[in-house]
């Protein structure tokens, strides 16, 4: 029982970055997130069902630089257009379970 309560005192006073992904964390630091945690949670949850790891974090600069996500959905290399369809797969997952 105490192992428990030190666990859930850790996750309730944790902050909401320290254990979010790649996706989290860059939408929470984003001006239309306006802190919606519920919503960037969610976000991360639909990223974590369609891209890697290392995917979320590529796919997190687009967050903070719309012009490299641009330059991947305009590129001509294989890995960029393989790269490109699961993150429309990832789009289409956050935009259908995280709509409100």
């Amino acid at each position: 029982m105490r192992k428990f309560l030190i666990a859930g005192t850790f996750l309730i006073a944790t902050p909401f970055a320290a254990w979010a992904g790649p996706i989290g964390n860059a939408c929470a630091e984003s001006p239309r997130a306006r802190g919606d945690r519920a919503l960037c949670n969610c976000i991360q949850q639909a990223a974590d069902r369609t891209l890697t790891r290392s995917e979320q974090r590529r796919a997190a600069k687009f967050f903070r630089d719309p012009d490299a996500a641009q330059q991947v959905r305009a590129s001509k290399s294989n890995g960029d257009n393989e790269f490109w369809a699961r993150y429309r797969a990832f789009g289409d997952m956050a935009e259908a379970f995280c709509a409100r």
